[in-house]
């Protein structure tokens, strides 16, 4: 479910930094859109199996590959702090490298403009901790290493080259503000080609995705701006992962991107911006929990949502402690100001609100969110930490238990 977060910066910057756009209810995977063969029909979700949603049939891995042995282009959605989402991704990208395939990876969580780090990765001249120091992981992803570290390992070990494949994060800030017509030269630069306007049925998606209660308080400025920014991720990760195939790969060439489901789902992102330009077949999986967020059995997927829907268990809970707050950043002069605070998050339980000022955790000084998600990245379940807090002008120090929350 999406966090309840009302002001539209804050909404853009948790939303669209990725969009796994984890299911808000049941109906965002039963909408009559996209496909046109296949959006009035329904196919069973299986715990555990892939279904083919243009044949309803349940199949293997090894029979996935198979049914992919002409596609170009695989978008393989995620979830990114599901690890099960990740073992998912791992399984196509491990399943096809041994079909004989040659494997290529898009990543969403890179711009294009790092690929001479994952260069190195691939060369194998980073260790991984001096990876995701140099690589800047924090900076640009700033979800926990550890939801990945089995596909780059994979990957290097099997001489599987990576790309990144977005578009750096300020140049879609700027489409979401200003539109594309007001864009500097510099920040046009990045597209290439015309991106495609949102359609009425990405925008019925994209309002899906919400809790009734946020789409209620979202204007329709907000959801242009929102759905401005969207397409141009769509458009630009599909472009560049599309150019890395074209210009890198072989006749056996296939690239599975890495890529929040929300760029994915009923193809309405990025197969929809990347189709006119590669006369190749794109395909997409999609991983589905069998349960939404109140307990009730997913059955049933529209067919049209993704050619291929891995069934998995209902997470419980993250795998790896995240602390649940958006800090203020670049937008003001008080850059660990605390502008959203997650419902039932560690810090919300631990007292911390909407405009508290976070200085320090365990005696180190945070000074950025690239700080505090470092500094995150190293508690396990069970710690108590230390933080530091301004409140209404007034330093405290409170002690934070890093619990899981218990739904009991």
């Amino acid at each position: 479910m999406l966090p309840n977060i009302i002001p539209v910066i804050t909404l853009s910057a948790v939303v669209l930094a990725g969009c796994s756009l984890a299911q808000a209810d049941q109906s965002s995977l039963h909408l009559p859109i996209g496909d046109p063969a296949r959006k009035d029909k329904q196919v069973a979700l299986e715990l555990d199996g892939i279904t083919d949603t243009a044949t309803a049939e349940v199949i293997t891995p090894e029979v996935l590959a198979e049914r992919l042995a002409d596609a170009g282009l695989v978008f393989v959605g995620e979830t990114h702090t599901n690890l099960d989402f990740h073992n998912v991704q791992l399984r196509v990208i491990r399943a096809l490298h041994e079909a004989g395939r040659e494997v290529m990876v898009g990543l969403e969580m890179f711009p294009y403009t790092q690929q001479p780090l994952l260069d190195r990765w691939s060369n194998d001249e980073f260790t991984e901790s001096e990876f995701v120091e140099q690589a800047e992981w924090y900076k640009y992803w700033g979800y926990h290493w550890n939801y990945y570290r089995d596909i780059f390992n994979f990957a290097r070990e099997n001489g599987i080259r990576m790309y990144g494949v977005n578009t750096p994060r300020e140049v879609v800030t700027a489409v979401r503000k200003k539109g594309f017509k007001d864009l500097t030269e510099e920040e046009a630069a990045n597209f290439p080609h015309p991106v495609k306007p949102a359609t009425d049925e990405q925008r019925r998606m994209y309002k899906s995705f919400f809790d009734p209660d946020d789409a209620l308080h979202m204007t329709d400025e907000a959801v242009d701006g929102m759905l401005r920014a969207q397409t141009v991720w769509d458009a630009t990760m599909g472009w560049n992962a599309l150019q890395a195939l074209l210009d890198h790969g072989g006749d056996n060439a296939v690239m599975v991107v890495l890529i929040g489901s929300g760029h994915v789902t009923y193809g309405l992102g990025a197969e929809r911006q990347t189709a006119p330009y590669y006369d190749g077949r794109i395909a997409s999986v999609i991983p589905v929990e069998i349960l939404d967020d109140e307990g009730d059995a997913i059955e049933k997927v529209q067919a049209s949502y993704a050619n291929f829907i891995w069934g998995l268990p209902k997470q419980e809970a993250e795998a790896y402690p995240s602390f649940g707050v958006s800090l203020m950043g670049a937008i003001g002069d008080q850059p660990t100001k605390i502008i959203q605070v997650s419902e039932d998050s560690i810090a919300e339980r631990a007292g911390i609100v909407v405009g508290d000022v976070l200085k320090s955790i365990n005696g180190q000084e945070v000074d950025s969110g690239t700080t505090l998600k470092k500094i995150v990245s190293n508690w396990r379940w069970g710690d108590v930490v230390r933080v530091g807090i301004e409140h209404d002008g007034e330093a405290r120090e409170i002690s934070v238990p890093v619990r899981r929350l218990d739904d009991d």
